[in-house]
C-alpha cells in the first residue's frame, strides 16, 4: 500500500481494520458465552481495556475539571446499549435474523445524520447504501431471501425487536462520534467510552442477576481466557481507538457501509477455521456489500467530472 492511497483512504482502511477485528468475535464469543453471563463478560471486557489505557491516559494530565463530560458519557452510553441489546436480543433471535436487523443500522445511518447533524449525505454514499443494504438480505438470507423476510415479518419477537433497537443504537454512536471527535481530545474521549461501557455493564449484570433473569456464572477456561484477552484487547481497545480516531475522516455513511463489511469478513473466518462454505446467494450479497463501498467512494467523483467535461 503506497503512502498516496493510505492517506487518501486512512480513515476507511483504519475502519476496515476495525471491523475486521470485530468479525472475528461473533465465534469466540459464542464459545465464552458458555462459561460466563453475558453482562458480565461485556463488562470485564471493557475493564480490561480501561485499566490497559488508563496509565497512558493519566500520562496525558488532561484538564478534566474544565471539560463538559455529559456528551461523551452519553456517547458511553450509546456504546454499551449498543453492545447490551444485541447480547440480549440473540438470546430470543436466530444469528441470521441478528445479522441482517444489526447490519439494516446502514439505512438508519444517513436519516440520523441528516436529523442530528443538519448535513444532507451525498448522493453516491446514499446509492451505496441502498447496494450494501440489498447486498446484506443476500448475505444473511442463505439460500433463501423469502424465508428470511417472512420470518421477520410473521415472526417479529422480543430478540428481533432488541436486535433492532442495537441498529438504532450503533447508528445513533456513529453519528455522534462523527459529532463528537472533533471536540474533544482524543484520550479523554476514549476513556470515558470505555470506562462508562464498563460500570454500565457491570451494574447491568448484578440487575439482572436480582431479577432472575441471567445468573451471574463465571468459570475460568481456556476457552473463556482466550475470549476475553480477544475481546479486550482487539475487539474492544483496538477497535474502539481506532474508532474515535479515524471515524472522523469520512462521513457517517460511508463509515456504516465500511462496518457492513463484518459478515463478509465473518464469512470468510468462518470458511477458513470452521470450513463453513457460503451459498452462491451469500456470495453475490458479499460482492454487492463491495460494490457498495465503492460507488459511495467513486460515484460523487466521477459525476462530478463528467458534468465538468460537458
Amino acid at each position: 500500500m503506497n503512502n498516496s492511497f493510505y492517506g487518501r483512504y486512512k480513515g476507511e482502511v483504519n475502519l476496515l481494520i476495525v471491523t475486521l477485528l470485530w468479525s472475528a468475535t461473533f465465534v469466540i464469543v459464542k464459545g465464552s458465552l458458555e462459561d460466563i453471563s453475558s453482562m458480565l463478560f461485556i463488562g470485564l471486557r471493557f475493564l480490561i481495556a480501561g485499566l490497559i489505557l488508563l496509565p497512558i491516559v493519566i500520562r496525558q494530565k488532561l484538564d478534566w475539571k474544565n471539560s463538559k463530560l455529559l456528551p461523551p458519557i452519553f456517547l458511553g452510553v450509546l456504546l454499551f446499549l449498543g453492545f447490551a441489546t444485541q447480547t440480549v436480543g440473540l438470546k430470543h433471535t436466530s444469528a441470521t435474523k441478528s445479522a441482517f436487523l444489526t447490519g439494516s443500522a446502514v439505512a438508519i445511518i444517513p436519516f440520523l445524520q441528516l436529523i442530528i447533524e443538519k448535513k444532507k449525505p451525498k448522493t453516491g454514499p446514499l446509492i451505496g447504501v441502498a447496494v450494501v443494504l440489498i447486498g446484506i438480505l443476500f448475505l444473511s438470507g442463505g439460500n433463501s431471501i423469502v424465508t428470511l423476510l417472512t420470518d421477520i415479518v410473521t415472526n417479529f419477537n422480543f430478540g428481533d425487536f432488541l436486535t433492532l433497537i442495537c441498529a438504532v443504537f450503533f447508528a445513533l454512536y456513529v453519528v455522534y462520534l462523527d459529532m463528537l471527535s472533533a471536540k474533544y481530545i482524543f484520550w479523554m474521549l476514549l476513556i470515558i467510552q470505555i470506562g462508562v461501557s464498563a460500570i454500565l455493564s457491570f451494574s447491568t449484570a448484578i440487575i439482572f442477576d436480582f431479577i432472575n433473569y441471567e445468573s451471574l456464572r463465571v468459570e475460568l477456561t481456556t476457552q473463556l481466557s482466550f475470549g476475553i484477552i480477544y475481546t479486550s484487547i482487539f475487539a474492544t481497545l483496538f477497535t474502539t481507538t481506532l474508532q474515535t480516531k479515524y471515524q472522523k475522516l469520512v462521513s457517517p455513511t460511508k463509515a456504516g457501509i465500511v462496518y457492513s463489511f463484518e459478515p463478509i469478513f465473518a464469512a470468510i473466518i468462518a470458511f477458513v477455521f470452521l470450513s463453513e462454505r457460503i451459498s452462491p446467494f451469500g456470495l453475490l450479497g458479499a460482492i454487492l456489500i463491495f460494490v457498495g463501498l465503492i460507488i459511495s467512494e467513486t460515484y460523487d467523483g466521477i459525476f462530478k467530472s463528467l458534468r465538468k467535461s460537458d
